[in-house]
């Protein structure tokens, strides 16, 4: 578990990010083609989509960037360049980054010997490759920026306006959110699995660790490949967390009618309408129902275990619970 510690400062500067990171967002999209494993084991349309159709499709056209995602709980910071205007900007603000920063960011990587030859563990070639890059020769430096040029283009690239159409889509969500409910609705709504208890956002992780933010906020940028939280630091800056964006339209109106026959047509249609957190107003909205049915679809649905409901500020926010998200998903 993740414990992120908020302070009033740190409140004040929860910021929406305008766009998902397109170098990190390639960098994942190679960690899901190398059967990473991930907290939440769950697949979302598009993810499941673009997988099928890159079934094949050979992972040594990432070149060393399969190398710098291969190990299982590490990304090196400098994947993360969420300031940068598109693709090309990021890579080459990451090509341009000081000698110094990229030997810190990749110690991880070459600092354990015995890694060497393991499934998750860098090759011999790939050391080669990492040690280049993280000495900052030119050498190094340019192989990097011509393997993720190559990677994106092959795989990456068809795909990036359904990214970004997706994301601005969860960001009018999480503002939402934000105007109806505040920072508490917005925090609260971010994840099924992921816990608001303020001053604290709980993350699950495969480690446990607790990570105060000084003050300096958190920068809150949507991804479409992460299927888990991922943390970034960079100095005098806030605090960067990825969040896997709200990919549930796709399959609403067919889980609603298969379930249909067990809850009925209406309180279906309320169920899986939240695959997207809302407040009983959006609820009756989406539905088409009025507030007093659609309250009290929500209230049957909550008694069963479908759903949670919790009031911050003057909202009243509906969000699955994990039993509901496994009957729209057909799990067991």
């Amino acid at each position: 578990m993740i414990r992120l510690h908020f302070s009033a400062a740190d409140l004040r500067r929860v910021v929406l990010a305008p766009r998902p990171d397109a170098l990190f967002e390639t960098a994942l999209s190679v960690r899901l083609l190398l059967g990473a494993p991930t907290v939440h084991r769950g697949r979302r349309a598009g993810v499941a989509r673009w997988q099928h159709a890159m079934r094949g499709n050979p992972v040594s056209r990432a070149g060393i960037l399969a190398e710098l995602v291969r190990r299982d709980d590490y990304l090196p910071d400098f994947l993360l360049q969420p300031n940068a205007s598109g693709f090309s900007d990021a890579v080459e603000s990451a090509h341009a980054l000081p000698a110094s920063r990229l030997r810190q960011d990749l110690g991880q990587l070459l600092g354990r010997p015995g890694d060497m030859g393991k499934r998750n563990g860098p090759r011999p070639d790939g050391v080669r490759r990492l040690r280049e890059l993280a000495e900052g020769s030119t050498r190094g430096r340019d192989a990097f920026a011509r393997d993720l040029h190559t990677y994106h283009g092959s795989s990456i690239a068809g795909l990036w306006p359904h990214v970004t159409t997706s994301a601005a889509a969860d960001r009018t969500l999480r503002a939402e959110m934000l105007l109806r409910g505040g920072v508490d609705a917005l925090l609260t709504t971010l994840a099924p699995s992921w816990r608001w208890q303020p001053p604290v956002l709980h993350l699950p992780s495969s480690s446990t660790y607790d990570v105060p933010l000084c003050g300096r906020g958190l920068l809150l940028v949507p991804s479409f490949f992460a299927t888990r939280p991922f943390l970034g630091y960079h100095p005098d800056e806030p605090t960067v967390l990825v969040y896997p964006m709200n990919d549930g339209a796709d399959a609403t109106e067919v889980s609603a009618g298969a379930l249909a026959p067990l809850l009925g047509r209406t309180r279906a249609a309320v169920l899986a309408a939240l695959r997207t957190p809302a407040t009983t107003t959006a609820l009756a909205e989406r539905t088409g129902t009025s507030l007093a049915s659609a309250s009290q679809h929500a209230a049957v649905l909550r008694n069963a275990g479908l759903i949670s409901t919790e009031r911050t500020g003057t909202a009243v926010l509906h969000t699955l619970r994990p039993l509901g998200q496994a009957l729209l998903d057909g799990g067991a």
